[in-house]
């Protein structure tokens, strides 16, 4: 398989946890009348699935670790597909939630996974394109799902948003069983001890470098994700827009992230990773004082409202991969684990903000730029931290 084939595959695959994420969002209004519920209980079908999705991550990696990447794919497809038809048909309220909660624990194979075939395969500045490239095509997702999702609502109504959904998954597990090799031999795969695995996973949660590389990727994303939480509401409230109107946030987020990603990819070979990495902060932090001086100067109102947040998510294109690949790199033995409890913490971080944080800052744009900057601060404490720990021995 060529390289570009495998990106697109692996880049449809990552694809998938943002689909379920944005595309029924323009639905949350809907949702709310349909079964009578208020805003924060519509809120937790978004929470659910996303608790479901960071739990789930830490399971996944070490599961391809010792029966492959491509079934551990292919079954997490089959319980995604069985939850959007379950969702589409729901009867009430909990159903639903328990479908969202089933495509929570299926979405995140293909990222986790995804990110272990890459370094299955390549190294160095070549994984790092590579990562890039992927991050470039995921990152139209965020910003057609919620397009489609706002159109499908106002002509069929949210079932069919969640029609959509398996259809998405349908194409993705029928791409997979084509163009997915399998990328870790047999003879390289790790026996399915519990023993060994609890306790390699004890050993990379004590690891101060891993942990604390991992707490700074969950909270730079965790910043941009409280857009993405609060996006109904930042839309429809603060903006004033109408629920088809989501392209005004989601295109200049995705904007930033695919421009960010491709000079990522262009420039792999010439720069190193820790300059890519600075400059990806030096960016998002300008991008975040710029957000509070509008915001608490102004009303918010496209399209200035939203060219901060475009800026921010440049800097994170030109900053993830890096760290991603910087984080991963310290147990090159177990990927699959790495890459799940990396994934674990960066969607457990999501899931907190937007169960927790979302719901008291979505009402207020100053308030949003403030939690994005919160994020900031606290991935590039982290990360500096990571730079100071002490070294500790690799898992093998």
């Amino acid at each position: 398989m060529n390289t570009r084939t495998l990106t697109l595959v692996l880049a449809g695959l990552a694809m998938l946890g943002p689909f379920a994420t944005d595309t029924y969002l323009p639905s949350f209004v809907a949702l709310g009348e349909h079964f009578s519920v208020g805003p924060v209980q519509v809120q937790q079908t978004l929470s659910i699935y996303l608790f479901g999705y960071s739990l789930m991550t830490l399971f996944y990696g070490t599961l391809s670790d010792s029966f492959g990447r491509r079934p551990v794919i292919l079954a997490s497809l089959l319980i995604f597909i069985t939850g959007s038809i379950g969702a589409t048909l729901a009867p009430s309220f909990t159903w639903l939630l328990v479908f969202r909660a089933m495509q929570g624990m299926s979405a995140g194979a293909g990222m986790v996974i995804g990110q272990a075939i890459v370094r299955d395969r390549l190294s160095g500045a070549a994984a790092q394109r590579m990562i890039a490239q992927i991050m470039m095509v995921f990152g139209i997702a965020p910003a057609v799902a919620p397009v489609v999702g706002g159109l499908l609502q106002v002509a069929f109504g949210w079932r069919a948003v969640f029609g959509f959904m398996t259809a998405i998954a349908l194409l993705l597990l029928l791409a997979c069983q084509r163009y997915l090799p399998e990328s870790l031999p047999v003879a390289e795969r790790q026996p399915l001890h519990l023993g060994t695995i609890a306790g390699n996973y004890w050993k990379a949660i004590r690891h101060p470098q891993f942990l604390l590389r991992a707490l700074a990727i969950g909270c730079c994303f965790g910043g941009f994700g409280l857009y993405i939480a609060s996006a109904a509401s930042f839309v429809m409230q603060v903006l004033h827009l109408p629920e088809t109107a989501f392209a005004w946030l989601f295109l200049p987020l995705i904007g930033g992230i695919v421009i960010g990603s491709a000079i990522n990819a262009k420039v792999a070979h010439h720069i190193s990773t820790a300059v890519m990495i600075g400059r990806g902060f030096m960016v998002m932090a300008l991008a975040c004082v710029l957000n509070l001086i509008y915001t608490s100067l102004f009303v918010a109102a496209v399209p200035w409202a939203v060219l901060p947040i475009m800026l921010y998510a440049f800097g994170m294109a030109l900053a993830l991969p890096g760290m991603v690949m910087k984080t991963l790199d310290l147990f090159p033995k177990v990927r699959g684990l790495a890459a799940s409890l990396q994934n674990f913490v960066q969607m457990l971080i999501f899931a907190i903000v937007s169960g927790f944080v979302a719901p008291l800052v979505f009402d207020s744009a100053f308030k949003l730029a403030a939690g994005l900057a919160v994020g900031l601060v606290a991935s590039v404490i982290f990360w500096r931290l990571a730079a100071q720990a002490q070294p500790v021995a690799r898992l093998a």
